[in-house]
């Protein structure tokens, strides 16, 4: 299986900000699509953001759970393969696990895949 590799993640004051980013996979594909998840503490996981298929370089996505809307940006870079999350006005509600997950298309074959990170933590400390 892939595996996307997740960075970006540690503790910040409330009403900073971080930039997660993903990528680091061993193989040679365009992003179809893309999207980020986040487990907070008690709760199921939940879906921050998530883009349509076909999205290459520059893309930003405009679909936002609704706590995350006005601060939270979700872009990609085709060219380095990588995506990331810009996150801003981050309050202590925000802390958990985030995950990424891409929808690529192999380059030498167009075979369609999906892959996923391991999850990296984000504090916010009151």
């Amino acid at each position: 299986q892939v595996q996307l590799v997740e960075s970006g993640g540690g503790s910040v004051e409330a009403g900073g900000s971080l930039t997660l980013s993903c990528g680091g996979l061993g193989v040679i594909f365009s992003i179809e699509g893309m999207a980020w998840w986040r487990q907070l503490p008690g709760r199921q996981r939940e879906l921050v953001v998530s883009t349509p298929l076909g999205i290459t370089d520059s893309g930003i996505t405009t679909k936002y759970e609704d706590s995350a809307k006005g601060r939270f940006t979700a872009t990609s870079n085709n060219s380095r393969k990588t995506i990331y999350l810009q996150m801003t006005n981050l309050k202590p509600e925000d802390s958990g696990i985030y995950f990424c997950n891409v929808q690529g298309k192999l380059i030498d074959n167009l075979r369609p895949f999906g892959a996923w990170g391991q999850g990296i933590q984000v504090t916010v400390n009151s």
